[in-house]
């Protein structure tokens, strides 16, 4: 038997998948750019930060901003995870292995940029061994770090359900244990998830010296915090229905029916409203309340182009509002055209508000003698950032090559 005759035994049962040689030009091309980000980072690692466009100005960049966008976008595995699990919404099982898989990349992705950004890798092992127990990022570091852990046991029996691993006993009874305890892990997952989306709003919403970010609070929160959860579980479940539609694209295969990736971008939708709400009320006591208490006023918190009102207008209304209504006016979700798009809107609505947040909160003068500051990152923070989303892809594609993540996609493509 050739080699490429045994791969094909490695497929999942009863699919088919491109030849093995469009396959590996495929991951050439992930790999490319994978290892360029590589270089890059080892360029980082030799000299420091320095070298990229952060300075002592803006200790958050692009790195920050791309780490808690993926986050958000991420948290589809959690949320998706507690409605089958806990709340036994039984049609997200043909897609709950997508999300999390998904979920796996993002927060490992993320886990890996941090690497570069906190500018000492040697000494990562401080943020465990001496926390900061007053800061919120001590709370984020530990939750993101056991939530990883959790995500790594929710794939491994997925790897191990691998048509030619199952045949391995050991490997099939850890499979199937793992499969009914998975309600536990659905249920501590949401728990550390919920924890640290919310600290790293809340991280933002303390800092009394930035007033585009800061905000009162509610207990012990400030609101900041609920913003951030609900954007994430408002997110993530649609990143997961984007990514399932771009595998279909591009691999010419229906993987999964319309009706579940339509029950997910509802479920998005639903949530996206909820933050909606929130986050208009939020914006109008922001102006209304916090800044004119600041001695500040509404258009004082934008400059020029780069940091412009139309920033807000983007994230508010095309990336808040037109979404919510595409994804709950049924006429509107059973189009294609329709649902996609508000998809795509609502994971670009949540992309800018982590920037603006990151990025504009920081570039804002806060003293009399300060003027507006703007940042760009380089070709370093652009290369390294590539590489996490090159390591996504190459993961997403052995994962869809090689393990069973769509239960329906045989019966689909008879």
């Amino acid at each position: 038997m050739s080699f490429i005759e045994a791969e094909k035994n490695w497929y999942p049962e009863g699919v088919s998948r491109c030849g093995l040689g469009k396959f590996l030009g495929w991951l050439t091309i992930l790999a490319a750019v994978l290892a360029f980000g590589v270089v890059a980072a080892l360029f980082i690692f030799i000299f420091g930060i320095g070298v990229t466009g952060m300075d002592n100005y803006f200790g958050f960049g692009l790195w920050i901003t791309f780490d808690l966008a993926v986050i958000a976008l991420g948290a589809g595995a959690f949320f998706t995870g507690l409605l089958r699990y806990i709340i036994r919404i039984d049609e997200l099982k043909d897609i709950i292995n997508l999300a999390v898989i998904i979920g796996f990349i993002c927060y490992s992705g993320a886990m890996l940029i941090l690497t570069m950004d906190i500018g000492q890798p040697v000494r990562a092992w401080f943020g465990y061994w001496h926390p900061n127990v007053h800061s919120m990022l001590t709370e984020v570091i530990f939750c993101i770090t056991c939530y990883l852990t959790v995500l790594i046991i929710e794939v491994v029996p997925l790897i191990f359900e691998q048509k030619q691993l199952n045949k391995i006993p050991l490997l099939h009874h850890i499979a199937h244990n793992f499969h009914v305890v998975m309600p536990l892990f659905a249920g501590l997952g949401a728990f550390l998830s919920t924890f640290h989306q919310g600290s790293l709003g809340g991280m933002y919403g303390v800092l009394f010296a930035r007033p585009y970010a800061f905000r009162e609070g509610f207990f012990i929160w400030p609101w900041t915090f609920f913003l951030f959860v609900l954007s994430a579980i408002a997110s993530g479940p649609c990143m997961t229905v984007l990514v399932c539609a771009l595998m279909e694209k591009m691999t010419g295969r229906q993987l999964t029916t319309y009706r579940v990736k339509s029950l997910m971008a509802k479920i998005g939708g639903t949530m996206l409203l909820i933050y909606m709400v929130m986050k208009y009320l939020d914006t109008w006591a922001w102006i209304t309340n916090l800044l004119p208490k600041a001695g500040l006023t509404f258009d004082q918190m934008f400059y020029g182009m780069i940091y412009g009102k139309w920033l807000m207008f983007l994230e508010l209304v095309v990336c808040i509002l037109v979404p919510v209504i595409f994804l709950l006016v049924p006429a509107l979700r059973r189009r294609p055209a329709f649902m996609y798009w508000a998809c795509i809107l609502n994971c670009l609505g949540i992309i800018i508000n982590r920037y603006v947040f990151t990025v504009q909160t920081i570039a804002f003068p806060v003293m009399p003698f300060d003027s507006w500051m703007t940042y760009a990152p380089n070709w370093a923070e652009w290369a390294t950032t590539c590489m996490i989303l090159a390591y996504g892809g190459i993961i997403m594609s052995l994962a869809y090559r090689y393990l069973p993540l769509f239960p329906q996609e045989v019966r689909l493509n008879k």
